[in-house]
Formats: C-alpha cells, structure tokens, sequence
C-alpha cells in the first residue's frame, strides 16, 4: 500500500509506502505494487495508544464490548488500548485477563491490552495474582484499582515490590475514601451554591504525595491515574524533580472542562453528564494541567474512556453513575486545548498519545516513530476541519459526552493496525 500526501507529525507533504504490516519507505513520489490511499494533506501520526480505557466487558456489556469498544478506539485514532480491571467479574486472574485479550485479538479493530486489577475484587484487602496475570498470555505489566483507590499504605507498599519482579508498574486512582465520602462534584464555591457534596482536591493530592515516597522507598514504578488539582502537578514535578520513577496522565476532559458546567451548561444545571470522577476542576486547575503537560510533568494523555447505559446516566445527579466516553473525540479535544493554544506541536501530541503511552505500559510494538522498519500502526488526522459532536454517530455502545453540541476542531480520516486500514475515511472498514 502506498498512502500519499500526508505531513509526517505535520511537515512537508510525503508518502508512506507499507509492506508486510511495516513501514518501508517515506518519500515523495513514491512507487510501488499494491492499493493506494490519498491522505489529502492530512497530519500522520503514530497510531494513538490509550493508558486507561473502559471496555465493560466481561459484566456490562449493555454499556460497552471489546468489539465496539475498539471500535470506537479506532475511529479515535488508536491502535492499542489498556483495558481497565473493574469488570464483572474483576480482571484479577490470568483467566479473566486472557479472556479480554483474547477477544481483543478476535475483534482486530485495535491492540486490547488488559489492565489487572491490584486487589481481589477491588476490594483493597489482599493482592491479587499480579505474578499470575504477568506470566499469562496477556503479558500483564500494568495494574490498577481504577475507580477506586489503594487506600492501605502496606497493600500499596507490597504491590509496588511485588510488581518489579517483571518491570510492572502500579496505576494509582488516587483518592483518600474517607475524604469523599458522599461527594458528587469538587469541593468549592460552584459545590456550595448548589448544596452538592465536594470531593476537595487534598484528597487527591494526599495520596499522590503518600504513593510517590512509598514508589522512592522500594524502588519502583507508580503511574498517577487522572490528575484533576494543580496541587497534585506541583507534588509529581517535586518527585520527578528527585528522579523518582512516577509517571502521570490526564483525561482530555480536565484539560478543557470546569466545575462551572455543573451549575451553567447549555443543556442546564445539574446534569449528569458532567458527574466524573475525579471531578471537573476549576478554571486554575485546568491552566495547571495544561502547562504540565506541555513541560512534561504530566507525562501522557489518557481518556478514561467510560461508558455508561442511557439509564445510569440520564437520572437524577446524586443516583448518577460517574464517568464519560472520550475515544472519539481525544485528539479533537487535545487539539482544541493544547495544539491551538500554542502549547503543543504535533510532535508533542505523537510523544503524549503514542510514544509514552506504549513506553509506559510496555507495548513495544506500538509508540514508534514514523519511519521505515516501524510498524505500520498509524493515524491520519486532518486539523482544518471543525465539527459539531454528535454522539449518534459514536462507534461506542454509549452516549454520555459531555462534548454534545459543541463544535471541536480536526477528524481522523484513517487508522492503520499492522499496516490494515480499520478506518478509512472517517468510517469503519
């Protein structure tokens, strides 16, 4: 196949010709036997690769599939997902992880790797088969208790020795329990007003400050789930600052959203779509997190892709489940805060949403620059356009952006997995 005029990571107008799922040439003018696609000018980038995405199944599968979660996931770019733990029943087991990779490799829309869970059940009481899930088919190395915290300090210590026998790395939800207990938005001014429980910002933070000196003290790799506070950049700049091995991302969502909406939104106050956990921030907040991830504080992008049935989230806001899709519409919301503010090239987006990703949860396959013997595993995008989100059209089984409405720049145009297109002109193949 030869894919002609793109601008590699948005520079001069080239062509990329694939052979055998790889790479083989960048160049103008390039010939060669095989289908030829027109990337019309758009930006080539290497195909996205998401550190924290909800795919429901096994248990929800009225929320989400593997099959139409990486359905959505190639639609937004991506190439390989990481599937978190919190299913039904828990991905706590090698067999419950080999079960999600297995149907990841089934469906092919893109890369499944599974996430395993840090305790039975999530229940924060005992360790789960981290040694068992890493030595199974699935090759697990990144674990999490995502949507809740590790909140016991020796569960936390032992998961991060444990895990640096095969170079795992632990990913924190960070939220102290006691802290926010009953909370529905961030606690502030917008939470007082409308007489809604706040979830403070030091309940994160705590947690951050208490994981970064358990990971220096054994040793090890902690990654920061969803960093929501200006508070918790200033504590992950301090622990890189000392060369300790943590890593953090940030949802498209916290880098564009504010607690405001909660209260005034085009579609009024007190809609579910906005309950998420961690909450929307405020106005200061979302400036920190965006300068963190243009210096590198905040290492990656992560969608938190969470996906919800039309009736857990379209009810009154205290019964309200808490979460958002975001696979479709990431690169058009990082685009929008980050690449039309100036504060990121599309190099910075490739290292945010590919390079460090794939680095992080150790995909080796995945995350690599554009050039010949790479994989053939990337994403044309096209930043010129601008489109009114309409979650009708969302590949994903759920509805519940928050983006509804709203007019965001750029389209992926295509994705390549292995050098097979999964999306060609905006649509499925």
């Amino acid at each position: 196949m030869i894919i002609r005029n793109v601008r590699v990571l948005g520079g001069e107008p080239a062509d990329i010709r694939i052979a055998d799922g790889v790479i083989a040439e960048i160049g103008p003018g390039l010939q060669g036997p095989g289908d030829v696609v027109d990337g019309g000018g758009a930006i080539a980038l290497p195909g996205l690769v998401d550190l924290h995405t909800h795919l429901r199944e096994p248990g929800r599968e009225d929320a989400e599939t593997v099959q139409t979660g990486t359905q959505s996931a190639a639609r937004g770019g991506y190439t390989a997902v990481h599937a978190m733990a919190n299913t039904s029943p828990v991905a706590d087991t090698a067999g419950v992880v080999e079960q999600v990779w297995r149907l990841g490799r089934e469906f092919g829309h893109c890369d499944v790797q599974p996430v395993g869970a840090v305790t039975v059940g999530l229940e924060g009481r005992q360790l789960a088969e981290l040694g068992a899930m890493a030595d199974s088919a699935a090759g697990v190395r990144v674990f999490s208790d995502d949507g809740k915290c590790v909140s016991d300090a020796v569960l936390m210590r032992r998961a991060l020795e444990y895990v640096k026998a095969f170079d795992g790395v632990v990913a924190q939800h960070a939220q102290e329990p006691r802290l926010t207990e009953g909370a529905q938005m961030n606690e502030g001014v917008v939470s007082g007003r409308l007489g809604l429980t706040g979830w403070p910002a030091v309940a994160e933070e705590a947690v951050i400050a208490r994981d970064c000196l358990l990971a220096a003290h054994v040793g090890s790799r902690l990654h920061v789930c969803h960093v929501s506070t200006a508070g918790s950049v200033e504590i992950i700049r301090w622990a890189k600052s000392k060369g300790w091995n943590v890593t953090a991302e940030v949802t498209p969502h916290h880098l564009l959203l504010t607690d405001e909406l909660v209260e005034v939104s085009p579609v009024g106050a007190y809609n579910p779509i906005y309950k998420v956990n961690p909450p929307l921030r405020t106005r200061e907040d979302v400036e920190a997190l965006r300068a963190a991830l243009a210096d590198g504080t905040i290492d990656v992008v992560a969608t938190d892709h969470a996906p919800h049935p039309v009736e857990d989230k379209e009810t009154e806001w205290s019964a309200a489940a808490m979460g958002m899709v975001g696979l479709e519409t990431a690169l058009s919301v990082v685009q929008e805060a980050m690449v039309d503010t100036g504060l990121l090239d599309w190099q910075g987006v490739a290292e945010r949403m590919s390079y460090l990703p794939a680095r992080i949860g150790r995909l080796s396959a995945h995350g690599q620059p554009l050039e010949a013997g790479a994989p053939a595993n990337l994403t044309l995008y096209d930043p010129s356009v601008r489109t009114q989100v309409d979650p009708s059209g969302f590949a994903s089984k759920s509805r519940n952006t928050p983006y509804e409405g709203m007019t965001l720049p750029g389209r992926v145009v295509a994705t390549f997995l292995r050098g097979k297109a999964t999306v060609l002109e905006g649509k499925l193949v």
